[in-house]
């Protein structure tokens, strides 16, 4: 019985961080202001839009796409 507590606590602990670490970053450009800017979390405004390859799996690669992206570099 102890084996499987210890087991399912272990499995719980695994899958939390996991999820925890599997951050997503998305670069979106203002509809009004036309700026971009990196995001943490999926945006669900439509005065904004996701630009770029959409998701990112660092902000270091959210932010080196901004400097490459059209759309944000043609302001």
């Amino acid at each position: 019985m102890k084996k499987l507590i210890v087991c399912g606590a272990l499995a719980a602990f695994a899958l939390g961080t996991q999820a925890a670490s599997a951050a997503e970053f998305y670069v979106v450009r203002d509809a009004s202001t036309k700026k971009c800017t990196v995001v943490d979390t999926k945006p669900t405004t439509t005065t904004t839009t996701i630009v770029g390859d959409g998701v990112y799996k660092t902000r270091t690669e959210a932010e080196s796409a901004v400097k490459t992206t059209k759309v944000c570099t043609d302001q």
